[in-house]
């Protein structure tokens, strides 16, 4: 497996950056990740029996059957990074047998600190705009971090309402968004990007672009998330996909079906966003107990 010098500095960046994983998490993913890559060698790609024969290896060398557990998660992220950037036809751990144990429940915002988030930047200077409108559409639409920076302006349709979105594995999907995401959007294509776009010498095709009219990037985007997350008061500890995890979680609290959900999240996979609705055990009770016959 031929792998560019920097492929794991980019994995870790985007698992910081889109996923806000903790900083301990990190270090164990790169651990993890550099510790196979040198066993492997870069002698071709991987099979299963490879990995096979490297959990053999594990166990020889002592480690107990938790780390080795963390470990083949960590190849298991890394394998499907390596998918979404085209660096691997097929993922060696897909038929691999896997433990079944306890998933972490995403950070998620209530609607109220959402709603303080996503209203602070009011200026009318060409970033505080283009900050709202990222904002509004990230919750509107529950946007990965990948897809908000990445949308071309051929992908937004104020006048219908809605995005089209090229996610993972290049499944078009079309993720409406509300009137909050459609002012904020129109005020900043109007009044905020054009100034930016002129300061460029090739004109970007996103929606989002800098101060120097590029395009927006994921970290640009994430440094502007924190700054607000600060003033608003919700915390220094809110990543992109925190709007992700929020707008699903809110959307479920509200009464939308969890296939609705899947669908606007991009998950192929109903299990995926099954996570969402073991958050709000308070919200679950309320409605037992106004709908049960027997509750009381």
């Amino acid at each position: 497996m031929q792998l560019e010098p920097d492929v794991l500095d980019q994995f870790i960046y985007a698992l910081e950056v889109e996923r806000g994983r903790s900083k301990h998490t990190l270090e164990a993913y790169q651990r993890d990740v550099a510790r196979f890559l040198a066993w492997h060698d870069q002698a071709g790609t991987p099979t299963s029996d490879d990995l096979e024969t490297y959990r053999a290896h594990l166990l020889e060398a002592g480690l107990d059957p938790r780390s080795i557990s963390r470990a083949f998660s960590a190849l298991r992220t890394f394998f499907a990074f390596l998918r979404e950037q085209r660096l691997l036809e097929a993922d060696p751990t897909a038929v691999l047998a896997r433990p079944r144990l306890g998933r972490r429940l995403p950070g998620v915002l209530s609607v109220e600190q959402v709603t303080r988030l996503v209203t602070q930047p009011t200026g009318p200077a060409p970033r505080d705009l283009r900050d709202r409108a990222m904002l509004e559409l990230a919750y509107g639409s529950g946007l990965r971090v990948s897809e908000l920076v990445g949308l071309p302006a051929d992908g937004l349709h104020l006048e219908r309402g809605f995005v089209s979105i090229i996610g993972k594995g290049d499944k078009q999907r079309l993720v409406p968004f509300g009137q909050a995401a459609l002012v904020a959007l129109d005020a900043w294509l109007r009044e905020g990007r054009p100034p930016l776009a002129a300061k460029a010498r090739r004109p970007s095709a996103a929606v989002f672009i800098t101060d120097r009219g590029a395009a927006m990037t994921r970290q640009g985007f994430w440094k502007r998330l924190k700054h607000w997350a600060l003033i608003a008061g919700v915390g220094v500890d809110v990543h992109p996909h925190t709007l992700r995890h929020s707008f699903a979680t809110h959307l479920l609290a509200g009464g939308a079906d969890l296939r609705t959900v899947q669908t606007l999240l991009g998950h192929s996979d109903i299990s995926t966003p099954e996570i969402y609705t073991h958050i709000d055990r308070s919200e679950l009770q309320r409605a037992y107990d106004k709908a049960h016959p027997r509750a009381r």
